[in-house]
């Protein structure tokens, strides 16, 4: 399926990624987006642009979706959805567990096999080494495609369900949006104080960061208890000074979430013996 023709529905910022990495990699590429204005650099490139998702799904292979939301998705489609019978749909729109299971089951009621996608990578970021893309649904079929789907990022399949890519896309920006919470909270602490923000994350934050992500994920628990060497009355302890060193400072406590959940957890695994 190397060489098969692809189809790009939406052409934001990371369809447009997509679209190139896709290019550049020599594959035949048909575009559609609301805007048709958006498509004219791709197809300078040598993209064809569809004035239709109908006529975009028919000149492709396989037809990759990246728009705003799951109801742009159905909205997108519902004009066409007479031609996806035999067609294969892959959806690397951002969404929920239930709505991708409930967009396969609503695909599969019009034939088209289909792969539910979660990015894991930023647009400047798409097509390189760093770039990987999560995929659920049928294996024979992510078997089939990833060749096809290469250029763009590592494929990884993560399961049959066709909710698990979305499942560990939402886990993953989770884990980032905590860290980019705590991030905040540590600035606005030393700006509060009045500390040197730029050197504290220069040469504190950053370098510690690093230096615990390593411990930080293969440490997480999602049991009851904490590991031992974590210590959890000597971690509450500390979270509950770190929370009152907040508050002198007059850091506002919604920056603190992460703070709370932590010391929820540590005062429960302490309960727990």
């Amino acid at each position: 399926m190397r060489h098969e023709r692809i189809s790009i529905l939406g052409l934001g910022a990371m369809g447009r990624a997509l679209a190139s990495a896709f290019l550049e990699a020599g594959r035949e590429m048909t575009v559609w987006n609301r805007t048709p204005a958006k498509a004219d650099d791709l197809v300078a490139r040598g993209a064809r642009e569809a004035s239709s998702v109908e006529e975009a799904i028919e000149a492709g292979d396989l037809t990759v979706a990246c728009l705003l939301d799951d109801a742009s998705v159905r909205e997108a489609l519902a004009p066409a959805t007479r031609n996806l019978d035999g067609r294969t749909l892959v959806n690397l729109t951002s969404g929920s567990v239930r709505q991708a299971r409930e967009l396969a089951g609503w695909l599969e009621k019009y034939g088209a096999r289909f792969l539910a996608g979660g990015i894991m990578a930023v647009p400047p970021t798409i097509g390189t080494e760093g770039a990987f893309i999560l995929y659920s649904g049928a294996h024979d079929l992510f078997d089939r495609v990833a060749p096809v789907l290469g250029p763009i990022g590592r494929p990884l399949w993560v399961g049959e369900d066709p909710g698990f890519a979305a499942l560990y896309d939402m886990a993953a920006l989770s884990g980032m949006y905590g860290m980019s919470a705590g991030a905040d909270h540590a600035v606005a602490l030393v700006h509060a104080e009045g500390g040197d923000v730029e050197t504290f994350k220069r040469e504190v934050l950053q370098p510690w960061m690093e230096q615990m992500l390593a411990i930080t994920v293969p440490g997480a628990d999602v049991s009851e208890s904490v590991p031992d060497e974590y210590n959890p009355a000597m971690q509450a302890t500390g979270l509950e000074t770190l929370l009152s060193a907040s508050r002198e400072a007059g850091v506002p406590v919604d920056l603190a979430g992460h703070l709370r959940t932590s010391l929820w957890r540590m005062r429960r695994a302490v309960a727990a013996g």
